[in-house]
């Protein structure tokens, strides 16, 4: 987000073909709660390459080339709110969320619990696809009290002005995949290459890396006493401590990294 004009970079809606990186402008003056202040406040700004990021580019084993590939298909599947499989995984996300609470249907105020922007939250998927979802189960299976302190907020000092919790995850898979340079046919980073990697060694390492992310950027928004309007500070600071620990010299694995250990299980 530039803060003097109200524009930011949007994410791209695979399933219009829009490219990511797009560059909207918002005049209107943002209400909290209302899907325009969602917009100006919790957009990623993550997208921006600098000119020396395509200056070279890494080469790839046949099993790194395998993994990204299929890394790469994850990513360009849109959700599809008439795909019975993609309606499975919506309340299975709501089960994890909320297993002591019925969910009233696929479109339902009770959503915004979760911190979607209205009743309908594949409106909202539009922006991340379809792996986004697919990162937030991976969240609540594996670190569910980490899961629950986020969505819940029962860690720390909160802001007044919260982060909507779902709404947020979908900007961390754009900013991750933007981070990893995962849509070039080769990486053109020294962290996109560190991270394939390990994704070749363990093909869950993204949604991983999600989760050690979505922890870190609470962290960075707690001790940043952030509000909303900080949201894109948070999120740029959130990267450039990610890759800081991606390029130490002692990370063999992910679990290895410094910020794994504020996970919970």
């Amino acid at each position: 987000m530039d803060d003097r004009e109200g524009s930011f970079v949007a994410v791209r809606r695979i399933s219009q073909g829009l490219e990511r990186g797009s560059v909207y402008n918002s005049s209107s003056e943002g209400v909290p709660g209302s899907a325009a202040w969602l917009g100006r406040g919790l957009s990623c700004v993550c997208a921006q390459r600098r000119d020396s990021d395509t200056n070279s580019t890494f080469d790839l084993t046949p099993a790194q080339e395998e993994c990204l590939q299929s890394l790469q298909n994850r990513i360009d599947v849109a959700y599809d709110s008439t795909i019975p499989l993609h309606q499975e995984a919506l309340r299975d996300l709501w089960k994890l969320a909320f297993p002591e609470e019925e969910l009233h249907g696929l479109i339902s105020e009770q959503w915004k619990e979760m911190g979607w922007q209205g009743k309908d939250p594949s409106t909202d998927f539009r922006g991340g696809g379809f792996i986004s979802l697919e990162n937030l189960l991976y969240f609540a299976r594996n670190f569910q009290k980490s899961f629950q302190d986020l969505l819940r907020k029962q860690v720390g000092d909160r802001s007044v002005w919260e982060y909507p919790f779902a709404v947020a995850g979908i900007n961390l898979t754009f900013m991750l995949i933007q981070m990893l340079d995962l849509e070039a046919v080769k990486p053109r980073t020294v962290v996109g290459a560190t991270f394939l990697k390990f994704l070749s060694e363990n093909e869950s390492a993204f949604d991983l890396l999600y989760c050690i992310a979505f922890k870190l950027m609470d962290q960075q928004w707690l001790s940043m006493r952030a509000s909303y309007m900080e949201f894109n500070t948070v999120m740029k600071s959130t990267r450039r401590q990610l890759e800081r620990e991606l390029m130490l010299e002692d990370i063999m694995h992910l679990e290895d990294l410094p910020s794994y250990a504020l996970l919970s299980q």
